[in-house]
């Protein structure tokens, strides 16, 4: 079973990760695709850089950053996966990833906004769970 994992840096993406571990550890075999999405360039960034490569390159850099802790955790548990950074919105950009990557769930962090505030903002994992064609896990943040 292949599972993609969604880290943004964040401590429930990384619950997430420590999620799926722990299905591997209880039998499962799996491997996983880590994916971090970088938001698209602002107008500002874009005039200020002179250079789209600069941009790119920044971007591939802070999204290979983020992926860093997440990867040493797979790598400690002895987990085969692979790795991508895209850049656009995040929930479509998940759910092109599951598809190209044959992947056969999701395994992804919520931050537990609530549903109003959900609603107003949108929510990546709301957004993916209804538009991907595969299973859709969502890890909440634990409360402390």
């Amino acid at each position: 079973m292949k599972i993609l994992l969604p880290v943004d840096g964040s401590e429930v993406s990384l619950q997430a990760v420590r999620f799926a571990i722990r299905l591997a550890r209880q039998g499962l075999k799996c491997s996983a695709v880590l994916v971090n999405v970088q938001e698209p360039a602002t107008l500002y960034e874009m005039v200020m850089a002179h250079d789209p490569a600069v941009l790119a390159n920044v971007a591939a850099a802070a999204g290979a950053h983020a992926l860093q802790p997440a990867q040493a955790m797979l790598d400690a548990a002895g987990i085969e996966h692979e790795s991508e950074v895209a850049n656009g919105d995040a929930a479509h950009a998940i759910v092109d990833i599951v598809e190209r990557f044959a992947c056969d769930v999701v395994v992804m962090g919520a931050s537990g906004m609530g549903d109003l505030r959900s609603a107003l903002l949108g929510s990546v994992s709301h957004e993916v769970l209804h538009a991907c064609a595969v299973p859709v896990m969502i890890v909440k943040a634990e409360v402390e």
